[in-house]
C-alpha cells in the first residue's frame, strides 16, 4: 500500500507547504527550527518524501510554524502549481496572480540585517501586506526614507523592530506617525 494517495499528490501538498513557506519569507532552516526539526527533515516535508503530511496533527504543526493554518496550505496546493516554475535550485517567478497588488524590489546597501541578509541581496517585498513575526519589512518612513528590519510587533503608537547600525540584537521603536507605509518582505534573492 503506498504511503500517500499518489506520488503526484504528495509532491503537490510538498509544493504548496514551500510556497507557504516561501509567502513568509523563511529558509527551511528557520521554518524547521519553529518546528523543532532540521532543515533536512522540513525539506523532506517540501518534497512529499516524509510520511504523515497527510496527517491533521502534522499539518497543525508545519502550518503553525510559519503562523499559519492548514486551511492556509490547502489554498496554497490549489494555487502552487502556477505561482512558480521551478529550474533546478533557482526559482523563476511566474506573472503575479489575479487580484494581486504585485510586489517590488529594493537591494540591500549595508549589513544592518546580516546573517538574514546582507549587503548586495534584494529583498521582494509585497505592498500592502502586513508582516509577521520575525519576518522582514521594509519600512518606508514620512520622510523618504526606506528602512529593512526584522518586525517584531507593533501597538497604536509604534513599530517594534529588529535590525540596524547595531545588527540584528538592536532593538528599535519606531513612531507610526514616522512612517508612511510598512511591506512585508516575501522573499531574499542573492542575484
Amino acid at each position: 500500500m503506498p504511503r500517500f494517495q499518489s506520488d503526484s499528490d504528495a509532491r503537490r501538498l510538498g509544493e504548496a507547504l514551500a510556497a507557504l513557506r516561501r509567502g513568509r519569507a523563511l529558509s527551511q532552516a528557520e521554518a524547521g527550527r519553529r518546528a523543532g526539526m532540521t532543515s533536512q527533515g522540513w525539506g523532506l516535508y517540501e518534497t512529499g518524501k516524509r510520511s504523515g503530511l497527510y496527517r491533521p496533527d502534522v499539518q497543525r504543526r508545519l502550518t503553525a510554524a510559519l503562523d499559519a493554518t492548514p486551511e492556509d496550505l490547502l489554498l496554497h496546493q490549489g494555487a502552487a502549481a502556477p505561482g512558480m516554475a521551478s529550474e533546478g535550485r533557482a526559482f523563476v517567478h511566474a506573472p503575479a496572480l489575479p487580484g494581486k497588488t504585485g510586489t517590488r524590489r529594493l537591494q540591500l546597501s549595508n549589513d544592518d540585517l546580516a546573517p538574514w541578509a546582507a549587503s548586495g541581496v534584494v529583498v521582494e517585498y509585497e505592498p500592502g501586506r502586513w508582516p509577521r513575526r520575525d519576518q522582514g519589512c521594509v519600512i518606508e518612513m514620512a520622510n523618504g526614507e526606506i528602512q529593512v528590519r526584522l518586525y517584531d510587533g507593533a501597538d497604536a503608537d509604534a513599530l517594534t523592530v529588529r535590525g540596524g547600525p547595531g545588527g540584528l540584537m538592536a532593538r528599535a521603536r519606531i513612531a507610526r506617525s514616522d512612517t508612511r507605509a510598512v511591506s512585508a518582505v516575501v522573499a531574499r534573492l542573492e542575484l
